[in-house]
């Protein structure tokens, strides 16, 4: 009898248990099952978004020009990036014909063999239709030519047909030059012309210098060669002549050479009576001659020559923005002046850059040249027939600086000694504020970056495109559907800001699209650059997992039915579509 009833107690509490436990199984299985069907959602919005106008998933590629970017590390928001100045056509490229028999075709079936086999070969890697390989193509053809019988071999790889030996040699962008010596490579640093290709090659193959021993071989050096320095020395051996040899192979883009002959001498402008070792650079600029003055030492002879090899103004274009960029004098005045008044200002320029030799590079871009002048005046936003001045730090932080006052050399030299002493404030573009901005995706300009990108109260997720971007114009659709479904949630903001017409300290894009996510309460932190798939589904993720302020995307529920309508047996049927409505709502709307 009392086994029974211990029986009977047992049973009681058990069903006890199991009557209090049950509630909560049920509401973590309903929980699972709530965050199944999300997941699901999720799932789901992914393939109805790639059905319709999304953007390709997998694109994670900047526009860059279509890749035709030489420097890489030059930043499109930079005037470094000079071939995003270029409207060129968009016709399909034909082919122009090159005499480029001496330049040798390698594919990855003889590309190894044939560095193996000669200690110095020059490879340009390059693609059809890139604007710069085609400008490249003569100047290369030429070169290789000149070359010829010498110790080194020009040869090109197409990187569009070899994408295996492209990646191997992590070409980046078109042309990619480089040279190899007993196959170790190694960059082309120099200017992309025939001149310049020899010189280079032969300082990199040869000693380095020349001699020049009569009238004749001077005479045809000084007409046919832009830039040359002659060592007016007492031997054409020893101590004096390896000194400026070792010079010659810190200047890629000068031709050095030597003489004991006065009559050579004097057709370079030196004293045959000077005191040797004597130096002089030679140009075919405004400022022909300059004197060396200082001890006939390697480092003296390449300082003198590397401040005063450039002209001292460089007119924008295509041929000379190589030596604009690549030079190792990164920060640059620039004035911006129609042609027709050009001439009023321009001697007061070329006089303020002779007391910045080597520290600054003054650069004339002629604003009523359509094809170089005005792209890159509209790049600096700068309008109007000028004058006008322009102070530029150059590639690594593209930072301008805006002259005000009358264009006057005294005023000219006081700009540049406040640019180098880091004595100017910055100057951005901005568009005008728009007087409306109550779309789903707000329009963020330079004057209004502060107040809506960098609320601390806000998560901002902020695109930065172009408005001729291929890539930007496919990611709209998407980005303009994010937005709308976001819209309801107070502490999240989605953005855009042309990145042609708007600038910011803090809005630095490496091309276009470039998307940037400011956190909430981070504002005085680098933005988390935004590198997910292009999709609603992958943006609201990133967004979940990132957001400084949580927040809970609202499901949007179908609007209900006259309940007076309804039966008691109808409202059953009805709950159940209500259900299904409310789910493929949120499927079908995002």
């Amino acid at each position: 009898m009392a086994s029974f009833r211990f029986f009977i107690v047992i049973s009681l509490v058990s069903l006890i248990l199991i009557s209090t436990l049950t509630p909560s199984i049920s509401k973590t299985a309903k929980s699972d099952d709530v965050e199944l069907d999300d997941d699901k959602d999720l799932r789901f919005l992914e393939e109805t978004e790639g059905k319709k106008d999304a953007a390709p998933s997998h694109s994670h590629f900047n526009e860059e020009d279509d890749g035709d970017d030489e420097y890489p590390d030059l930043d499109d928001e930079e005037f470094g990036n000079y071939h995003d100045f270029d409207d060129s056509d968009s016709d399909p490229y034909k082919e122009p014909e090159i005499d480029d028999k001496d330049v040798v075709v390698l594919k990855e079936g003889n590309f190894s063999d044939f560095i193996e086999k000669n200690k110095f070969v020059m490879v340009e890697f390059y693609a059809p239709w890139c604007g710069h390989c085609q400008a490249l193509a003569p100047e290369y053809a030429a070169a290789a030519t000149e070359l010829k019988g010498e110790e080194v071999v020009l040869a090109k790889v197409d990187a569009t047909e070899e994408n295996e030996l492209a990646q191997e040699y992590d070409v980046q962008g078109f042309p990619t030059v480089y040279f190899f010596v007993d196959g170790e490579h190694k960059p082309y640093p120099g200017a992309r012309n025939k001149e310049a290709i020899v010189t280079w090659i032969k300082k990199k193959i040869g000693p380095g210098i020349s001699n020049i021993t009569t009238i004749d071989e001077a005479e045809r050096i000084l007409t046919s060669e832009s830039k040359v320095a002659l060592g007016y020395l007492n031997s054409l051996v020893g101590p004096e002549s390896e000194e400026i040899a070792a010079a010659s192979r810190l200047q890629d883009d000068v031709s050095f050479y030597q003489t004991v002959n006065p009559d050579v001498a004097k057709l370079f402008h030196l004293d045959p009576q000077v005191k040797r070792p004597a130096l002089v650079l030679v140009k075919m600029e405004a400022e022909k001659i300059n004197y060396f003055d200082g001890r006939f030492v390697k480092t003296a002879i390449s300082e003198f020559v590397f401040s005063n090899k450039l002209p001292l103004i460089t007119i924008f274009t295509r041929e000379s923005a190589p030596s604009i960029f690549e030079s190792d004098i990164k920060k640059q005045i620039l004035m911006f002046a129609a042609s027709n008044i050009s001439e009023k200002y321009l001697p007061s320029f070329q006089e303020a850059a002779k007391s910045f030799k080597g520290k600054l590079i003054f650069v004339y871009v002629q604003v009523d040249n359509e094809d170089f002048g005005r792209p890159v005046a509209d790049y600096f936003g700068v309008s109007g027939d000028g004058p006008k001045l322009l102070a530029y730090t150059g590639n690594d932080d593209a930072r301008k600086f805006v002259f005000d006052g009358e264009v006057t050399l005294d005023k000219i030299k006081a700009f540049g000694e406040d640019f180098l002493e880091d004595r100017l404030k910055p100057f951005y573009k901005s568009e005008p504020i728009p007087e409306t901005n109550d779309g789903d995706v707000k329009v963020v300009v330079g004057n209004n970056f502060d107040e809506i990108v960098l609320d601390e109260s806000k998560d901002v997720l902020l695109e930065i495109y172009a408005p001729w971007c291929g890539h930007c114009q496919a990611l709209e659709p998407t980005y303009n559907k994010l937005a709308k479904h976001l819209r309801g949630i107070d502490s999240l903001v989605i953005a855009k800001m042309d990145g042609t017409t708007n600038e910011h300290p803090r809005a630095k894009s490496d091309g276009f699209p470039t998307i940037l996510f400011f956190p909430a309460g981070n504002k005085s932190f680098d933005p988390i650059t935004v590198d997910t798939d292009r999709t609603v589904v992958a943006f609201y993720k990133f967004l979940k997992k990132h957001a400084s302020i949580p927040f809970k995307l609202q499901k949007p529920v179908s609007a209900p039915k006259a309940e007076a309508a309804s039966t008691p047996e109808t409202k059953g049927e009805e709950s159940k579509e209500s259900d299904k409505s409310s789910n493929g709502g949120l499927k079908d709307e995002l």
